[in-house]
């Protein structure tokens, strides 16, 4: 059975964005892109929110055209434009891609059949709306975090919708120079 992974920047204080959605806060570095890029490549299959899903369309496909692209432009616009993308959005409209499928209501049933089907873990990346979603439904598997070591006094909360108790263990745990430190969590659950 395949996981959702739920693979998120987050500020000391526990929030993903800006009260605006912004990122600028997020310290990126080589070592980070690197360490990032490994963990991508053993996947095949991304999860987003229609925002999120928005803006990687709008960059990642072509990413690697550009004059000035990085050696992660290039790398991550290659494994994006193979990867299968889920989308959750009641108002997005159907590209009718191959490697998509946007996901409207029935949340529960279809993230168990996206679960059974074949493929690798499912990563979902950043996307607030759509792992509050995930977490009220009590869907995600794994947590990858990235701690930044910045407050942000106000923001998103990574954390909302959780109507219950959810124990986590830790499975490794990652400092880069930067400061900012990647845990990696396993939701426990009890048969």
């Amino acid at each position: 059975m395949r996981k959702i992974v739920s693979f998120v920047h987050l500020s000391l204080d526990g929030f993903v964005a800006s009260a605006q959605g912004g990122l600028d806060w997020v310290s990126i570095t080589e070592e980070l892109f690197d360490y990032v890029g490994q963990r991508i490549q053993q996947t095949d299959t991304a999860l987003y929110g229609r925002v999120t899903y928005q803006m990687m369309e709008a960059y990642w496909p072509t990413a690697a055209e550009q004059p000035n692209a990085s050696k992660h432009d290039h790398e991550h616009s290659r494994w994006y434009k193979s990867a299968r993308k889920v989308v959750l959005s009641k108002t997005l409209a159907d590209k009718n891609e191959a490697n998509t499928k946007i996901i409207r209501d029935h949340l529960s049933d279809e993230i168990a059949q996206l679960k059974r089907s074949d493929g690798s873990e499912i990563l979902v990346f950043g996307s607030p709306s759509a792992t509050h979603a995930l977490m009220a439904e009590d869907l995600i598997d794994e947590y990858w975090i990235f701690i930044h070591p910045v407050l942000l006094g106000q923001g998103i909360p990574l954390f909302k919708n959780i109507r219950d108790r959810t124990k986590l263990q830790l499975i490794t745990s990652k400092t880069f120079a930067s400061g900012v430190v990647c845990l990696h969590y396993e939701v426990t659950r009890h048969p």
